[in-house]
């Protein structure tokens, strides 16, 4: 094992078929960003949705990925920042406003952060627990649009931020799954948020950009506009939603099915409606016609962007994001999704590639870890900088323009 006195960092992604963890540790002291030193990855039978089903086995699943990935690093973990998945997740708009009372009237760290938790200050019912604050803009005696008001002077201080509220139930049963694995969750975030810190550009969050997160069981949506948070949405909707649906329209079981959809599942318009293919499945064969597989995978598809364009509807966002909408996640293979994407939702659109990182990328880069690479980044610069002082100034990648505002305290409502 190495020195655990040796700072290393650990994202876990819980996801509904799979649990991820990477670890990453900085190679040198002079390193901008910590290299991948281990990864690991386990089958996931307890979750549903994103949310868990079966504690033991989600807690099973979690001290696998975390078995492997202390094999390959040589570290043991007991604390990572581990995402939180599930139609439960919610984000709200609230607004905080407090008076500056000092004798100078300048706005100080401490008054930043008043005005921030005045705005936390929101009638929830008693099974919801806020889980983030994203501040989006502050205004100070009317002077609107103010990235950072510290050090300016004042009377009145407003934010506006969007908070993030989860199932306090969905919550406490992935905790008691984490603790089962030996875990301690430091902090929880949203799989979309975890991802766009992987993928996103700060160009890209400062234009306005979409990060559609299209897993097993949910689509993770998170809009970014001028560096910061806007929307945070989750549709209970999937691959395997696609997988179920091949399983009806092609008559056959769902593991048949799932490898018809490896093997031939497409949205490209070239597609040979009348083609007969073969489908290869422990040693069988099952012929099918690939214009059925086309067609049941671009009716699910095609409902689900009408679900992500309705909830950029909400913000007065459709179609009017200049960085477009970049796709990560599992189903974000399927061959043609993006110009589907780009038809449907009349906007820019690509597959997410992962920023630079060194270390073991190359063993993980053809596999769905954006989310947990993420989960890592925010769990190095939660754990250098805190909750309170990231500004993003210095931060590899543009991370961390939305880091200062994330934050978990466990049983914290409004």
């Amino acid at each position: 094992m190495r020195d655990n006195n040796f700072p290393h960092f650990v994202g876990i992604d819980v996801g509904t078929s799979a649990v991820r963890c990477v670890i990453g540790m900085f190679d040198n002291p002079d390193a901008n960003a910590p290299s991948i030193i281990g990864y690991g990855s386990a089958p996931n039978n307890g979750m549903r949705k994103g949310v868990v089903s079966h504690i033991e086995d989600v807690g099973q699943a979690i001290n696998l990925a975390i078995v492997e990935a202390e094999r390959i690093s040589g570290v043991r973990i007991t604390t990572a920042t581990v995402n939180i998945n599930g139609a439960h997740v919610a984000g709200v708009n609230s607004r905080g406003v407090i008076a500056i009372s000092t004798a100078n009237r300048e706005i100080t760290l401490e008054d930043r952060e008043r005005a921030e938790e005045a705005a936390t200050i929101i009638q929830l019912p008693p099974n919801r627990d806020i889980i983030q604050v994203f501040a989006k803009n502050y205004r100070l005696d009317g002077q609107e649009s103010i990235k950072d008001p510290v050090g300016m002077h004042g009377v009145r201080l407003e934010v506006d931020t969007h908070i993030i509220t989860v199932s306090t139930p969905s919550l406490k049963s992935l905790d008691t799954a984490l603790n089962k694995a030996g875990l301690n969750p430091t902090h929880h975030t949203v799989s979309s948020l975890a991802a766009a810190e992987a993928v996103l550009t700060r160009q890209q969050k400062e234009s306005g950009t979409a990060l559609i997160d299209i897993g097993a069981g949910t689509t993770n949506i998170v809009v970014f506009e001028d560096g910061e948070v806007q929307h945070v949405a989750v549709l209970p909707i999937g691959g395997i939603n696609l997988t179920n649906d091949l399983a009806i329209g092609l008559r056959t079981d769902l593991d048949i099915a799932e490898a018809a959809k490896l093997q031939y599942g497409s949205l490209k318009t070239d597609t040979k409606k009348l083609e007969a293919i073969k489908v290869k499945h422990d040693g069988k064969e099952y012929e099918f016609n690939l214009g059925d597989i086309h067609m049941v995978l671009e009716a699910r598809i095609d409902e689900l962007f009408e679900y992500i364009d309705k909830e950029l509807k909400k913000i007065h966002k459709s179609r009017r994001l200049p960085g477009g909408v970049v796709l990560v996640g599992g189903t974000s293979k399927l061959p043609g999704i993006a110009e589907f994407a780009r038809e449907s939702l009349e906007l820019a659109a690509r597959r997410g590639k992962l920023l630079p990182v060194s270390g073991l990328v190359d063993a993980i880069e053809d596999e769905p870890f954006d989310t947990a690479i993420g989960l890592m980044w925010l769990d190095m610069l939660l754990g250098q900088h805190g909750d309170s002082d990231i500004t993003g100034a210095g931060t590899f990648n543009g991370l961390g323009s939305m880091v200062r505002n994330v934050f978990k305290k466990s049983g914290r409502k409004g």
